[in-house]
């Protein structure tokens, strides 16, 4: 057993580390003012039915209104997608869960097939077929866990289907059994509220991150839970006596003086998730540019010359650069379409190597992946599931002075800007007077030295004074023309 979760809790947010073989490679934050929706059951209203989309606008009492598609909705799968007229209809009440939080601009991602977790057992109230994750590989453990699971199923009366978790592998049939009668208990409390709610309102609220995490993340790989939070770790103690008996004595309450962030690096590893430029430590290095449409990881060799040969070389920066993309992936939450551009290789069993070693490391992603192809010019093409925001868009915003872009106009495209304006504004207004240019130190520093001659010829050409005034304040591509 190596793995560890780190919770560090404060009033204002909790954050937990996940640790794997002494490296930090997955972060999740919930901030007290803005937690997340996912797994969160509405009583909701449809607002807006939109046919050319096959979707629909509903109304869950947020700020935004959340997207719902057909594609996410309850229907007979055996028959032909319907009009998405003949299943919903402006000031419809229904009853959704969110799968997807608020990106962006965009609203939350809704399904009306709900979805309820234990720790065990996924109950699906509208599903048709019990299933076992995919990450079980023996197919003997798959049929005892589906014969236990019917027979279970079968005593409590549960619509639907369920779906078995990972965490059930080897888990006794005592212990699955409690997990379908908290289902059971759950699913009719979720149908009580429901009916005695006004619209819109929350009928049932995913758990606290802390609890969440351990429901789905603790395992018997996992050493210890350490939480820094005295009142937390009690009402984790409670949680996981409960329901994940397995981590009772792995669960501590960390007291150190020292921030237990600070003590395992993670808080360094954020800062660094936050760069552009990630260093491998053969001193290649990646290129990570995360834009709204798409992710881009870009490998290079960058010092390293280490190899036999320059194939050599790039070989092993690029079965380098596997695991530590996929660790970025992980700890950045990155998702979406992702395109990987690996270095140039001319051999193909390289090649092939490169991408069999990249997609035995994704397995041990959590969220799930998949290599869509690889492309005429040698890019990785892939996808991510996403559902919550990723770490950059959690804890950063657009820079109010580059907009997002990641650029600013240079100090001499912004004095040429300048000299157009004056000869607008001179050819505008007819008086003599002159004119001041109120700009940024650096604009104004160039107008005055290596852009003298251009100011002079240009007092000439409008026969006016132009006179420069410096603004601490404004960006470099901000400036005003005053007419004197």
């Amino acid at each position: 057993m190596s793995d560890e979760l780190l919770i560090n809790v404060t009033p204002t947010e909790c954050r937990v580390a996940l640790i794997e073989n002494g490296t930090v490679n997955e972060l999740f934050v919930e901030r007290t003012a803005k937690r997340g929706l996912v797994g969160n059951i509405y009583k909701a209203k449809v607002v807006r039915v939109l046919p050319g989309m096959q979707a629909a606008f509903v109304d869950i009492g947020l700020s935004r209104t959340a997207f719902l598609h057909i594609n996410d909705m309850v229907w007979p799968r055996n028959q032909p997608t319907p009009n998405v007229f003949e299943l919903l209809q402006p000031g419809q009440i229904l009853t959704v869960q969110v799968m997807k939080d608020m990106l962006g601009t965009k609203g939350a991602r809704l399904s009306t097939d709900l979805s309820i977790p234990s720790r065990y057992l996924v109950m699906m109230p509208y599903g048709h077929h019990t299933g076992v994750s995919q990450k079980i590989e023996s197919e003997e453990e798959r049929d005892r866990l589906r014969a236990i699971i019917e027979r279970i199923q079968a005593q409590h009366k549960l619509p639907g289907s369920v779906i078995v978790r990972t965490a059930a592998e080897g888990i006794e049939e005592q212990a699955i059994a409690q997990d379908m009668a908290y289902l059971a208990k759950l699913w009719e409390f979720i149908q009580r509220k429901q009916k005695s709610l006004i619209v819109p309102s929350l009928v049932f609220e995913e758990l606290p991150l802390p609890q969440r995490i351990i429901r789905d993340l603790a395992n018997e790989d996992t050493a210890k839970i350490q939480v820094d939070s005295k009142e937390v770790f009690q009402k984790l103690k409670e949680f996981v006596d409960e329901f994940v008996p397995l981590m009772s004595d792995r669960l501590k309450h960390y007291p150190g003086e020292c921030p237990i962030f600070d003590l395992y690096n993670v808080e360094a590893d954020i800062q660094k998730a936050l760069q552009t430029r990630v260093a491998l430590k053969s001193g290649g290095y990646l290129m990570i540019d995360q834009t709204e449409a798409m992710t881009t990881i870009d490998v290079n060799t960058g010092s390293y010359v280490g190899g036999r040969s320059l194939e050599d070389t790039v070989f092993k920066t690029n079965m380098e650069a596997t695991q530590v993309i996929v660790r970025q992936l992980r700890l950045r939450n990155l998702g979406g379409i992702i395109i990987i551009d690996f270095i140039d290789m001319q051999e193909a069993s390289h090649r092939e190597e490169v991408l069999q070693q990249f997609e035995r490391v994704l397995e041990k992603d959590h969220a799930k992946t998949k290599i869509t192809q690889v492309s005429e010019l040698g890019l990785v093409e892939m996808t991510r599931k996403r559902t919550r925001e990723s770490l950059e868009h959690l804890l950063c915003e657009s820079c109010p002075t580059c907009q997002g872009r990641g650029f600013v106009k240079s100090a001499e495209t912004v004095c040429y800007e300048i000299f157009r304006e004056i000869m607008r504004y001179a050819r505008d207004f007819q008086s003599k007077s002159g004119f001041t240019v109120v700009a940024h130190p650096q604009v104004v520093d160039r107008l005055l030295t290596q852009e003298a001659t251009a100011v002079s010829d240009l007092e000439h050409f409008v026969n006016r004074v132009i006179k420069f005034q410096v603004e601490n304040l404004y960006t470099q591509e901000q400036y005003d023309i005053i007419l004197n």
